[in-house]
């Protein structure tokens, strides 16, 4: 069964070192049980989705610059999200202000190739049946 992603869930990518909270504004009005709810659209980079440590993809420029600076030796660099699109699939039957609600099975891409999920809905008291 799924989960209402809202304030607080905690999530990883598939090339950061640490996880990260999703942070929801409060301005769809609407709370799964005392937090602010989330939709496919929370997704903007540095507002709602913060760092994940140190990011490892070679796709990432940072990254990349710094392999080619030390001959090729395998780093890594600070994490800057960079999301693009939307979380997907999220729910297609629970509406938020016309947007589809989110649910903690939903993933979001970084252009790094990196894989954002989510490890904790935030509050796992509210399913979504």
């Amino acid at each position: 069964m799924a989960n209402l992603v809202c304030t607080g869930a905690s999530m990883s990518c598939s090339y950061g070192s640490a996880s990260s909270s999703l942070v929801i504004l409060p301005i769809n009005m609407v709370n799964s049980d005392s937090m602010p709810a989330a939709t496919v659209n929370d997704f903007v980079p540095l507002m709602n989705i913060l760092p994940f440590g140190e990011c490892s993809s070679e796709l990432n420029p940072v990254v990349a610059a710094i392999i080619l600076a030390s001959n090729g030796a395998q780093t890594t660099a600070p994490c800057i999200p960079s999301t693009v699109s939307p979380w997907s699939p999220g729910i297609s039957d629970v509406m938020i202000n016309g947007m589809n609600a989110l649910d903690d099975g939903s993933t979001c891409d970084c252009l790094w190739q990196g894989s954002i999920s989510f490890d904790s809905a935030g509050e796992e008291d509210v399913d979504i049946a």
